[in-house]
């Protein structure tokens, strides 16, 4: 076979897998370890939207009871646990982005609007962006794929 026709036919079937990929909504299921490695969140669809759960923390105990959300502004969830809470609410995917979403930190009890992407050098690491208003100021981190 001509060395041409083979480099043509590789190049295809790798643009193939690169925009199949792009064009994937769910590439961002799964678990991700946060930015402080401090705790793993499992990405998951519900109704055509993403959200986020904490499903590990490295330290989930604090006076040997369970670690609660004890930041919380409201008085009625200070006692809920922190592991199995949901952090990452109502994401939608759009063009290779996840938006108007919220994310929720347990370290302080504030909720931003958040905005998701992938990286694009390295499909192994996702960035997050919690920002009041518009994505432009705002505090972005990144999360890197749990291995399993």
């Amino acid at each position: 076979m001509n060395s041409k026709l083979i480099f043509f036919i590789a190049l295809v079937l790798n643009f193939t897998v690169t925009v199949a990929f792009a064009n994937n909504p769910d590439k961002v299921l799964g678990v991700w370890v946060t930015q402080d490695s401090d705790s793993k969140v499992e990405i998951f669809k519900k109704d055509n939207k993403y959200y986020g759960k904490i499903i590990w923390l490295k330290t989930p105990m604090d006076n040997n009871k369970p670690v609660v959300d004890k930041f919380n502004p409201k008085e009625k969830l200070k006692t809920r646990p922190v592991l199995g809470l949901v952090v990452l609410n109502d994401l939608k995917y759009n063009d290779n982005e996840w938006e108007d979403g919220k994310v929720y930190d347990p370290k302080t009890g504030k909720t931003y609007d958040c905005k998701m992407w992938i990286d694009e050098k390295d499909n192994s690491i996702i960035h997050i962006k919690g920002f009041i208003g518009f994505s432009l100021i705002g505090k972005e981190v990144k999360w890197k794929k749990a291995i399993i």
